[in-house]
């Protein structure tokens, strides 16, 4: 458990800082998408899998589909096609490919060996996560629905204004 742990957690940290320091927008997509798988691997190490199906279900999942919808807007044009067409060469793939199958390969083993013994009482249940999102933090779910619906609304207002420039 411990080196499935270790090895997520430093999958993720590599991955997290591939994105921050890539100079492309698809690229870092690329990395966070891996981190997030990873950050997804590890809350299942620590007993959550219900957090690590939430993790995967809807950041790697929707959130990255909303980023990409965001980077097509703003990206409008043949000069910007033809960097995005730059941007996907299979090179683009190589890293978060090999972070991606590594963390795969470490899937696999915990698969076959039986999966993790969490201790007593470790596991966080669909239904406590279910009672505490519509209990003490149903506002702050609330402001965060609210706050991906004005960045949603920010994006495609700023999509338009770059449209009307180019």
């Amino acid at each position: 458990m411990n080196a499935t742990f270790d090895i997520s957690a430093v999958v993720a940290v590599l991955a997290t800082l591939m994105m921050i320091t890539r100079p492309s927008a698809v690229h870092g997509l690329l990395y966070l998408t891996v981190s997030l798988l990873a950050a997804a691997l590890v809350f299942f190490v620590l007993g959550a899998p219900f957090a690590a199906a939430l993790e995967v279900i809807i950041y790697a999942g929707a959130i990255m589909v909303l980023f990409v919808f965001v980077i097509m807007m703003l990206n409008i044009g043949d000069a910007a096609a033809l960097l995005e067409s730059a941007w996907l060469k299979p090179t683009a793939w190589i890293g978060p490919g090999l972070l991606a199958l590594l963390l795969a390969i470490e899937l696999v083993g915990l698969a076959a060996s039986g999966g993790i013994a969490h201790p007593a009482g470790a596991i966080v249940s669909a239904q406590t996560v279910g009672i505490a999102l519509v209990g003490p933090y149903m506002l702050a779910v609330e402001i965060a629905s609210f706050l991906l619906l004005a960045a949603l609304v920010a994006a495609f207002h700023l999509g338009r204004a770059v449209m009307r420039v180019s």
